[in-house]
């Protein structure tokens, strides 16, 4: 680069005081962004990646100890030498940052129009119709369905995808400088996803804006970054040209990253397995517009007649894209939401059951939330939401049986034993996911609901999930419900697939009949947004 970096990063060390004693997050990092330009830093959950974004933005939680011989270099100022006040004034305005979990990033009681907003009016003497006005265009830019409507409504009305485009539109707002990415399409269907991507191109090729892209997706960093930067367990291992990087790479722990692609496909059920749930003309609508006369009350139907079978060990997957109704079926199926329509399971009708039939109904049927952070108690240990079911269910077992039961779950899940006496906001995105899927095995169910439960994990730990999912499936003969934007996973862990758009089944098949012979156009572009399908044909 013949230009001086916009930052530069030296000798980047933070440690954590835990229960547990000191934890080293980030060893000796450095690393220089120029403007214009894009750099990713890849790695496995926990390795450090947001550690090090978060540095940059001095947002490190209390327990954090960032090293003396540390420097963060923004133009001429050191950043870590700045007042709270001073950091103030340049983030959200000379340095952006889109979360990585939007719903716990916006506040609940604010609409979401006045937040984004906010960013702008406290960097900028603006008028309120002005920011406003702003807002509205890059609602438009980011393509949130019906910004004028959206300005006005509250998180909780939005879905994942959505609420991740209003954070980078709140990112995006000031122009900045620097935009910190941390996993910005981790909740985006793929054809959004591309958009988006190509949407901030265009916005950095526009402004010469600098990006740092924090992300376990590797097909993204091929789409989007000019050079990479690998990290594992706090240490930097490799850093290249993208191209040259993904072309040939050194490390031994690269190549790994690079070879984690879903491969493969499940095992079909047999035939003659029996029907675990079935659903009959599913309908969920929201009230939009309230009026003291009922039937002049305008309604949003966000699932319009659906109809499924699930059989005992099967998977079916349901994908579309962010606002298409996948979660609110998923929902509506184990009574989570208000619906219309019969649900059966196990042959019974699940309206016709008593309260004590429906609360033993409940340990046979779990679900995994999208947001793993918002399903987590944050005053309860790990141990404790783990084995919460079991107190429940199971009240029998002893304190210490309940606690062996939780160990051996987070060992499937591929997380330390000794962390079951950590709190969730001491473990990263995916660490938290794979905790959420560790609460649901725990009790041995039936039938799981999986709402995108690999959207938070990095690839290499997809692929431990997905077989641990198989491997329980197979042992157990549970029949999971596989929601997700993830085409890849869908196809190496589905039966059947279900393709859902706006509240209707645009098509359905067995998994080989959706990827390899899609019959509508909308599946056809469904796939060709997936950047990791072609590498995966190709592998």
């Amino acid at each position: 680069m013949t230009q001086p970096p916009i930052l530069t990063v030296s000798n980047l060390s933070v440690s954590f005081t835990t229960n547990d004693g000191i934890v080293d997050a980030v060893k000796n990092v450095n690393f220089e962004l120029s403007k214009g330009e894009t750099l990713a830093i890849v790695g496995e959950s926990g390795s450090g990646k947001s550690v090090s974004s978060s540095a940059v933005m001095q947002l490190l939680p209390k327990n954090a100890l960032v090293h003396e011989q540390s420097r963060i270099q923004f133009e001429d100022q050191d950043l870590l030498t700045k007042t709270e006040q001073e950091m103030c004034a340049v983030r959200g305005d000379r340095i952006g940052m889109i979360f990585q979990e939007p719903m716990t990033s916006l506040n609940p009681y604010l609409r979401v129009g006045i937040q984004v907003a906010e960013a702008m009016t406290c960097h900028r003497s603006v008028s309120a119709q002005a920011a406003k006005a702003r807002v509205l265009e890059l609602f438009n830019l980011v393509h949130l369905p019906n910004p004028e409507q959206a300005y006005s409504k509250f998180p909780h009305e939005f879905s994942g995808g959505q609420l991740q485009r209003i954070m980078i539109a709140m990112a995006l707002i000031n122009e900045p400088d620097i935009l910190i990415a941390d996993e910005p399409t981790t909740a985006l269907d793929v054809t959004v996803q591309a958009e988006v991507l190509n949407l901030i191109k265009e916005i950095q090729a526009k402004m010469g804006m600098a990006i740092l892209f924090i992300t376990h997706d590797l097909g993204v960093v091929k789409h989007l970054a000019d050079r990479v930067l690998v990290m594992c367990k706090g240490d930097v291992v490799e850093e290249g040209i993208t191209q040259q990087l993904f072309q040939n790479p050194n490390h031994a722990y690269t190549k790994m990253l690079i070879n984690s692609v879903p491969k493969g496909q499940k095992d079909p059920v047999e035939a003659s397995a029996p029907g675990l749930l079935s659903a009959k003309d599913i309908r969920v609508k929201f009230m939009i517009k309230s009026h003291f006369i009922p039937s002049k009350c305008e309604y949003f139907e966000a699932v319009k007649g659906i109809s499924l079978q699930l059989k005992q060990g099967e998977t079916l997957g349901i994908v579309g894209e962010s606002g298409s109704g996948k979660s609110t079926l998923g929902r509506a199926l184990i009574g989570l939401l208000p619906s219309t329509g019969k649900v059966a399971f196990k042959g019974q009708d699940v309206s016709q059951l008593d309260d004590k039939q429906r609360f033993a109904l409940k340990k046979d049927i779990q679900m995994v939330f999208q947001d793993p952070y918002g399903s987590l108690s944050p005053r309860m240990t790990v141990g404790e939401i783990i084995t919460e079911g079991l107190t429940v269910h199971q009240p029998q077992l002893s304190k210490t049986e309940r606690l062996q039961r939780a160990r051996k779950a987070l060992e499937e899940v591929r997380l330390e034993p000794n962390s079951i006496n950590r709190y969730p906001h001491e473990f990263s995105g995916g660490q938290r996911q794979r905790i959420a899927i560790a609460r649901a095995l725990i009790l041995e169910p039936s039938f799981i609901l999986l709402d995108e439960p690999t959207s938070a994990l990095d690839r290499s730990v997809q692929l431990t999930v997905i077989e641990l999912l198989k491997a329980i499936q197979a042992k157990h003969n549970i029949g999971f419900l596989f929601i997700s934007h993830d085409l890849s996973v869908v196809k190496a862990l589905s039966d059947r697939v279900l393709v859902m758009q706006k509240g209707v089944v645009m098509e359905e098949g067995t998994a080989d009949e959706i990827f390899h012979n899609p019959k509508s156009d909308y599946t056809r572009k469904l796939i060709e947004a997936s950047f990791e399908l072609d590498s995966e044909e190709a592998a």
